[in-house]
């Protein structure tokens, strides 16, 4: 088997808040992925699966302890400073936002944008950039690309602007995306259509992604690994048809089970997922 394009050995991250106890938000966790493998990571609000997406590309907050090793193409990402931390970013990790309305900036076009990924990364002169603007527009479904590029990001819709967030994440075809609930704010027939875009384009490319989840639905027929997460640990790892139907772990089986029933618009089922603890 070739060598895993990332490679997440007994990662631990603890938050240290002024007072109270530290938070362990990470508990030893370890994970592979493979170029081309589509791993969704499964989980409750406040089971680490974010902490997770952050802990890869070093954006963790100040106040953070972290503990163990994150080898991304047989480099050591947990050791690199912050100058050779973003020349990965962007140009070989790029990043799905899950508010597109906070990652991008209000007060600059959409286009220009997308154009200043390329330039932090890529040899292409003016003309160059704004051709593969457009091209990248054109690739997450614009079909007027230029009026979309001469856009402020409040002249579009929530879609839109998830659309340019996907372009610009693209935009140097990059080993590895991590997608963090970039589909929870917007409604179902949206969700199905960006999901199929985002897996057109990472099969396209061979891009490994990471896709960080509370519903289980934008799994199914997507993923082709999950890891179900729990109180900052992975408690069960293995292929969608096998966790949905067979779960081993307790918790997969009951969270599983909640989610089902609230598909399904089950008050009984809103009742316990409030008063869920994980």
């Amino acid at each position: 088997m070739s060598r895993a394009l990332i490679n997440i050995f007994d990662l631990t991250v603890c938050y240290r808040p002024k007072s109270g106890d530290p938070v362990v938000a990470l508990d030893g966790v370890s994970l592979r992925l493979w170029a081309g493998e589509i791993v969704g990571i499964l989980g409750e609000s406040g089971s680490g699966k974010s902490t997770l997406a952050s802990s890869i590309i070093q954006l963790l907050s100040a106040k953070s302890e972290r503990h163990g090793s994150v080898l991304f193409q047989e480099r050591e990402l947990t050791q690199m400073n912050e100058h050779e931390l973003r020349r990965i970013r962007g140009r070989h990790i790029s990043l799905v936002p899950q508010d597109p309305a906070i990652s991008l900036n209000p007060i600059i076009r959409a286009g220009t944008q997308i154009a200043e990924v390329l330039r932090a990364h890529l040899p292409l002169n003016r003309k160059e950039r704004k051709d593969r603007v457009l091209e990248l527009l054109r690739q997450v479904g614009f079909d007027d690309p230029d009026r979309i590029a001469a856009s402020y990001p409040h002249q579009l819709s929530g879609g839109q602007r998830q659309r340019v967030v996907i372009a610009q994440a693209i935009a140097c075809r990059p080993d590895l995306i991590i997608a963090d609930e970039p589909v929870s704010k917007l409604d179902s027939p949206l969700q199905g259509q960006l999901i199929e875009l985002i897996r057109t384009l990472v099969r396209q490319n061979n891009t490994a992604l990471l896709w960080v989840t509370h519903d289980p639905a934008t799994l199914v027929g997507f993923a082709d690994r999950i890891a179900v997460m729990q109180k900052g640990r992975i408690v069960e790892e293995g292929k969608p048809q096998e966790i949905f139907r067979r779960p081993a772990d307790a918790y997969t089986a009951t969270f599983m089970q909640l989610s089902r029933e609230l598909a399904l618009g089950s008050v009984d089922a809103r009742t316990r997922a409030a008063n869920y603890v994980e």
